[in-house]
């Protein structure tokens, strides 16, 4: 066997999957590969069947996921020319909560072509929002009943977490529901299927099936009152043993070894939360470095020693990033989306034709021009609340707004004003962590947004306040994964015994940071006053507007 060891993280996206092989003396990246999902995300019908889907359903298939272990793994030893017999840890993250029902052998009901023309056998995707109404009702209910679980989670569950997609089966397929086994994670599925092993990790337990560490999940009597059928959810269709993450749940079975192109035996980590994963992927394993997971939306992960109840969080849970630590979740559900909207829907014809006069990118030529401006010169302020907000308000039903609008306005000004927008809401969601007892004192970003747009991360750092570091590696939810199947493995099998160990060695920040300009700050700090009082005017109760616009647009 070669000196050198490799790690693989499996990362799950929406629309594909990819394979990442890491060398773990040095974090290398040695090679990667995607493997797209044949059937997408099915919104409309299921395949085969052709049965119609209802409203805001999204729906996958548990085929395609293994297709990547098939496909993108082989691959990547095929391109890194290793051998095999030097991999000793394989991690996964995923979507989530992504969630399938199972028989007692563990395969998707789908499977079964007797099931398959029934919706609810398959995959439902993490952006399945059809259980709304279940939601509403766990969260009515518990406001009721003085529940004080949904505290850890800012006050109210998803319609994308584990009970409302769950109850949605019971309701409208209870025949089906009985036939579950149980109810899986996609990102507890997957490790299953490689090792043949029942785990739960404590992540996805944690964050979207009200997992707690020393209390439990909550008390079955609560559900049964919304509906008997759920009295013993936790105990059936949720059972089996939840681990910290970093925990190897098996070894890679001989079947799965072959199909995969590895060799049998090697250690699987339990799984993970995609965007979770890049927090070990930045090196950040200790508290007050606040990790900024910045694509489409923004997920903003924080460790900490303590649980406190922060306003607006979307979860914390022990053991839930790092083992030994506290970790908190926020986020901002739109920001790249409203940078994508704003060039796709809105941007004037000649700004198309000046930027492929100039060879550039409709994003580029903005960017050049919105730079040139100093904080407040555009004279424009805007809620970034397209997507709704998650954090602090939760509320899906806001939308956005833009203030100051002239008939000297230009795009350039517009452009920069949303990205300022998505700057105040991080800001908004550190205010609140500070608010709660839990210290900021650096950010670290890691996703699309900051390997390619200098002028965002300048405005973040300079409306923040702080210095902003980025991940070294544009895989980071890949190379966290990598991170935890080296520690799967532990170091008597040419791994680590530690998460912060391994991250040690395998993780990398860049060496260029963005630092606050004082003059900016100040500015920024007058802007972002008059972006709390609009966000408590319209967020609160203030002027109900925007639930009075959308009312009318659904009629």
């Amino acid at each position: 066997m070669g000196s050198t060891k490799y790690a693989i993280g499996i990362d799950y996206g929406t629309e594909s999957g990819r394979a990442l092989l890491a060398d773990i003396s040095t974090g290398e990246e040695i090679a990667v590969h995607v493997t797209p999902y044949a059937h997408g995300v099915m919104t409309e019908k299921l395949p085969g069947s052709g049965t119609k889907l209802g409203h805001e359903w999204a729906l996958q298939h548990p085929q395609d996921y293994l297709d990547v272990l098939y496909r993108s793994v082989p691959e990547v030893i095929r391109r890194s020319g290793i051998d095999p017999a030097d991999v000793v840890g394989i991690g996964v993250d995923f979507t989530s909560c992504t969630i399938l029902p199972v028989d007692a052998q563990g395969m998707p009901l789908c499977f079964d072509p007797a099931l398959a023309g029934d919706p609810h056998s398959w995959v439902k995707l993490w952006k399945h929002h059809a259980a709304q109404e279940e939601a509403d009702a766990i969260n009515a209910h518990a406001a009721r009943a003085g529940q004080t679980f949904l505290a850890r989670y800012g006050g109210k569950l998803s319609s994308e977490w584990m009970l409302p997609k769950l109850w949605q089966v019971l309701r409208e397929a209870p025949e089906l529901y009985a036939r579950a086994d149980r109810f899986m994670e996609a990102a507890d599925w997957v490790p299953f299927m490689m090792t043949g092993e029942f785990v739960r990790s404590s992540c996805a337990a944690g964050y979207k099936a009200l997992w707690h560490k020393e209390d439990g999940y909550p008390a079955g009597s609560f559900f049964a009152e919304l509906d008997p059928g759920l009295a013993d959810v936790f105990e059936t269709k949720l059972r089996g043993t939840i681990v910290p993450l970093g925990t190897k749940v098996g070894r890679l079975t001989a079947e799965m070894a072959e199909r995969m192109g590895l060799r049998p035996g090697i250690a699987v980590a339990a799984g993970i939360v995609d965007a979770h994963a890049g927090v070990p992927g930045c090196g950040v394993v200790t508290p007050g470095r606040l990790v900024m997971a910045m694509g489409t939306s923004t997920c903003h992960l924080l460790l900490s020693d303590e649980e406190l109840l922060v306003e607006g969080i979307c979860g914390v849970v022990a053991d839930g990033i790092v083992p030994g630590f506290y970790g908190y979740e926020a986020g901002q559900p739109a920001v790249g989306d409203i940078f994508a909207w704003y060039v796709d829907r809105a941007v004037p014809a000649y700004v198309r034709e000046e930027a492929a006069a100039e060879g550039i990118s409709v994003h580029e030529w903005l960017e050049r021009r919105a730079a040139g401006f100093e904080p407040g010169e555009n004279g424009l302020l805007a809620l970034d609340w397209w997507n709704g907000n998650r954090s602090v308000l939760d509320d899906s039903d806001l939308s956005g707004l833009i203030v100051g609008l002239t008939l000297q306005t230009k795009p350039e000004e517009i452009y920069r004003a949303l990205i300022e927008a998505t700057a105040f809401g991080t800001r908004r969601i550190i205010d609140a962590f500070q608010d709660g007892g839990i210290q900021v004192t650096e950010l670290v970003a890691c996703g699309g947004l900051p390997q390619r747009n200098r002028m965002l991360m300048q405005i973040y750092a300079d409306v923040t306040g702080r210095e902003i570091r980025i991940a070294a590696s544009s895989q980071t939810p890949a190379l966290g994964s990598a991170i935890y199947g080296a520690v799967a493995a532990g170091a008597a099998e040419g791994g680590y015994d530690s998460v912060p160990e391994a991250a040690s060695h395998m993780a990398r920040l860049k060496e260029e940071t963005y630092k606050p300009i004082p003059a900016h700050v100040a500015a920024y700090d007058r802007l972002y006053a008059e972006y709390r009082k609009l966000h408590d005017y319209f967020g609160r109760g203030g002027n109900d507007v925007m639930r009075t616009l959308r009312e009318m647009k659904r009629k």
